[in-house]
């Protein structure tokens, strides 16, 4: 079933990449392809630091679990389609980061509340202890 989807797919990546070799030239295809394949690699290996930033966010609560999971699941699809040769799989790559970028983007814009930045009480109350020092000292037996 997966071959089925996969061969389109594949002939789909082949023609936009021997057009665009056709219209850019052999040389800038070349540059195209190690570049691409460099900043995937450099991508991949922040990968680490990347998600222990996106879990900061979560806990300070400026991003939800949900962003979190959708962000480090696009930007590493996004990097490892960047080290595939080929227009299609570039062009789906930078589409998976932008998308990574703009959780991170709204996420500092639009905090969501999570339950780790939920305050209990009310901060108008004043929390007090009354201690009378007028007693008369002969009813303390």
């Amino acid at each position: 079933m997966m071959i089925i989807i996969l061969i389109p797919l594949l002939l789909l990546e082949l023609y936009l990449s021997l057009k665009v070799g056709e219209s850019i030239g052999f040389m800038w295809s070349a540059i195209w392809i190690v570049v691409s394949m460099l900043v995937g690699i450099r991508l991949l290996q922040s990968t680490p630091f990347t998600l222990m930033g996106n879990l900061a966010a979560v806990s300070k609560g400026k991003l939800s679990m949900k962003s979190f999971q959708n962000a480090s699941t696009a930007y590493l699809i996004g990097a490892l389609l960047l080290i595939i040769p080929g227009v299609l799989s570039d062009f789906v790559g930078l589409v998976a980061l932008l998308y990574t970028v703009y959780l991170q983007f709204v996420a500092k814009i639009t905090p969501e509340q999570t339950k780790f930045d939920t305050k209990k009480g009310d901060d108008n109350v004043i929390d007090v202890e009354i201690i009378d020092e007028h007693t008369d000292r002969n009813s303390r037996a």
